[in-house]
C-alpha cells in the first residue's frame, strides 16, 4: 500500500554550502564523547569510572528511573573522564579510543523469526534502544509500552540536510533487517515516508512497510508532520520514530551481532572548507570532521534550525547526521551595505521584504545574528504560513507559556515536538524562542499526565 501526501505550508531556506556527494572515511577518532544531555529528561546512572577498559557495546550509563535502558560505548578503549557540570550533572563520558575497535558480541539472528521480547532485550542490552523515540513528548521510548505504529522519515528537508539516498546506498540488507526488527515492536504498521524525489531502490523496494510519498517544502521531512498527515495522535496514543541511520544500526546489530555506531555525516555550511560526506562514529570530535573551517565560525551539530552549538572542540550529537558551519554574526555591520538601510540583494526573506523573492534560485550565507531582541508576542499570521499542522500554533504556544494543561491538550500538544516549531522561530519578527517554549510545555504536560 502506498499513498501520496502534499504538504503545502512551509519554507525552503536556500543556503550555500551543500555537501558534495563524495563519501570519505574520517581518521579514527582518538577521543569520543557520549553526552547524556542529548537525551531530554534523562537522569544518568554512571556505570564506569576513569581508567576502566571498555569495548564497543559496553554499558557506560543507564537511565536512573529505568535501568533496563542502557547507553553503551561506540568504540573500544579506556574511559578517560566523566565530565560533570553544576550540581554534579553528568555532561559527557569520554573514551580514549583504540586504534582497532573491539566489539561486545550480542549474537546474530533473523529478526523476522524472533518474538518481540527477544528483540527488545537485544536492543536494550546493546545500547541501541535510545535511538527509538516516542511521540508524544519526543523522548526515548519506554520498552514496557507498545506503540500504535512506528514512523520512519526516509528524507530530510531541513536546510543543507544530508541526502538519505546516498546514505543507504549498498546498505539494503541492513535497512531491511532493521525494518523487520521494528515491525515486531508494534501490532500496528511501520510507516516509511519517502520524498517524491527519492530514487534509492533500498527504500522503494523495502518490504513489510506501508510506504507514503511526501512532497512539499520543509518541514515535509519532519516525522511529526508526516505523522499528523497519516495517523494523528490523540490523548492516550503512542507512536515511535526512528531515523534512517538508526534503522541501519539496528539492522547491523542483528546481521553482525555487534553495536556498530558508524555514522555518515554531511559537513555543510558556507564556512565549511570540507563540505563532503564523512564516515565516522557517534560522538566523534567535530574538529576532526570540519577540517580547516574559519576559527570564528559557529559550529553546529545538526542543522541550523534545530542543532546544538558545540564549537570546534565539541562532539557529534547522538542523533545528528549533519554538521553546519556558519558565520558567527558578531562583527559590526555598516547600515548602508549590511545593516537596516541595505536594499537586501543578499538577504533571504520569508515575507518578500527584500527583492530577493524575485530570485527563486539564489542561495544565501546568513549569519547567526538575530538582528533584534525579543518583542511583544502578537498575532501576525506568520506562523500559520509555515506550520503545516491543523493546529493553531500561537494559541498553543501561549497555552504553554500559561502552563494551561487542559488547553494544551485541546490545542494538539500531543502531536508536536520542538523541531516542528523551528520554522516558526525562524520567521518570527517577535524573536520568540518557540522551541524552548514547546520543550517546557511538553515537560509540564508529561509531568501532569504520566
Amino acid at each position: 500500500m502506498s499513498t501520496t501526501i502534499r504538504i503545502r505550508k512551509g519554507l525552503n531556506i536556500r543556503l550555500k554550502g551543500e555537501a558534495e556527494k563524495v563519501l570519505v572515511q574520517a581518521d579514527p577518532a582518538k577521543v569520543i564523547a557520549i553526552k547524556p544531555t542529548d537525551f531530554h529528561g534523562l537522569v544518568p546512572k554512571v556505570l564506569v569510572k576513569p581508567g576502566d577498559k571498555v569495548k564497543a557495546g559496553t554499558a557506560l550509563f543507564a537511565d536512573k528511573y529505568n535501568e533496563r535502558v542502557l547507553w553503551t560505548s561506540p568504540v573500544s578503549g579506556e574511559v578517560a573522564d566523566v565530565v560533570r557540570g553544576e550540581k554534579r550533572r553528568v555532561l559527557e563520558v569520554r573514551i580514549l579510543a583504540d586504534a582497532q575497535t573491539q566489539y561486545e558480541d550480542f549474537g546474530t539472528g533473523e529478526p523476522s523469526t524472533m518474538n518481540r521480547e527477544t528483540i527488545v532485550q537485544k536492543l536494550l542490552k546493546s545500547g541501541i534502544w535510545p535511538v527509538i523515540k516516542q511521540r508524544p513528548f519526543d523522548v526515548v521510548a519506554n520498552p514496557a509500552q507498545e506503540p500504535k505504529a512506528v514512523f520512519i522519515s526516509a528524507f530530510d528537508s531541513a536546510p543543507l540536510a544530508p541526502d538519505q539516498d546516498l546514505v543507504v546506498r549498498n546498505h539494503g540488507a541492513d535497512l531491511q533487517a532493521g525494518l523487520d526488527a521494528l515491525a515486531k515492536l508494534t501490532k500496528g504498521k511501520v510507516h516509511l515516508c519517502v520524498s517524491d524525489k527519492t530514487a534509492a531502490r533500498e527504500f522503494l523496494d523495502a518490504k513489510g512497510v506501508t510506504r507514503h510519498t511526501i512532497s512539499g517544502p520543509h518541514p515535509a521531512g519532519n516525522v511529526g508532520v508526516q505523522m499528523h498527515a497519516i495517523s494523528p495522535l490523540n490523548k492516550g496514543d503512542l507512536a515511535w520514530t526512528v531515523g534512517v541511520q538508526d534503522v541501519l544500526m539496528i539492522g547491523r546489530l542483528f546481521r553482525q551481532g555487534r553495536f556498530d555506531a558508524s555514522r555518515t555525516v554531511a559537513v555543510t555550511g558556507s564556512e565549511a572548507r570540507n563540505a563532503k560526506y564523512v564516515r565516522t562514529v557517534i560522538g566523534a570530535p567535530v574538529k576532526d570532521l570540519i577540517g580547516n573551517a574559519d576559527g570564528h565560525a559557529r559550529v553546529i551539530s545538526g542543522n541550523c534550525l534545530t542543532g546544538d552549538n558545540v564549537g570546534r572542540d565539541g562532539y557529534l550529537g547522538f542523533y545528528h547526521t549533519q554538521i553546519t558551519v556558519m558565520p558567527e554574526g558578531d562583527a559590526p555591520k555598516f547600515f548602508l551595505t549590511d545593516g537596516w538601510a541595505t536594499p537586501g540583494f543578499n538577504t533571504f526573506s520569508a515575507n518578500r521584504s527584500f527583492p530577493t523573492w524575485l530570485m527563486p534560485g539564489k542561495k544565501y550565507a546568513p549569519d547567526t545574528n538575530q538582528n533584534g531582541e525579543e518583542r511583544a508576542f502578537v498575532m501576525s499570521g506568520q506562523y500559520e504560513q509555515v506550520f503545516p499542522f491543523d493546529i493553531y500554533p500561537v494559541h498553543l504556544l501561549k497555552a504553554m507559556l500559561a502552563n494551561d494543561i487542559e488547553l494544551m491538550e485541546k490545542l494538539g500538544a500531543y502531536e508536536v515536538a520542538p523541531e516542528d516549531f523551528a520554522l516558526c522561530e525562524f520567521v518570527c519578527t517577535s524573536k520568540i524562542n518557540s522551541q524552548s517554549i514547546v520543550r517546557a510545555g511538553l515537560d509540564a504536560l508529561k509531568k501532569e499526565t504520566t
